[in-house]
C-alpha cells in the first residue's frame, strides 16, 4: 500500500496533462467545427475534405446535407464532409 502511495501523486499529474494536453484541445476543435458547420451559408466557398472546391448552392438543415455548385456541376453532400481547416485557408486568401 505505501508503494501506491508514493506513486498516487504522479498519476494524479500524469492525468492533468493528459488532459490539458489530450482531452481539451479535442473539445475545443470539436466546438469549433460544430460552430462552423451550424453556420454555412449560401455563397460561402469551402473545401470538402475529399479535396473538392466549390461554393454552397444551399444548405439543408432537415437532412444535414448541403449542394456545393463547382466547375463541373452541382454536388449533393453532407456538411460533415466539408473541412474547417482548409475553407478557412481559401476564405483568408479571398479577403486578401
Amino acid at each position: 500500500m505505501e508503494a501506491f502511495a508514493g506513486q498516487l501523486p504522479f498519476l494524479i499529474l500524469m492525468l492533468v496533462i493528459f488532459f490539458f494536453f489530450i482531452i481539451l484541445p479535442q473539445q475545443r476543435r470539436q466546438r469549433k467545427e460544430k460552430k462552423f458547420l451550424s453556420n454555412l451559408k449560401k455563397g460561402d466557398r469551402v473545401i470538402a475534405k475529399s479535396g473538392i472546391h466549390g461554393k454552397i448552392a444551399e444548405v439543408n438543415f432537415k437532412d444535414d446535407t448541403c449542394v456545393l455548385e463547382t466547375l463541373a456541376g452541382k454536388i449533393k453532400m453532407e456538411r460533415s464532409a466539408i473541412s474547417i481547416d482548409l475553407s478557412s485557408k481559401i476564405n483568408d486568401v479571398s479577403k486578401k
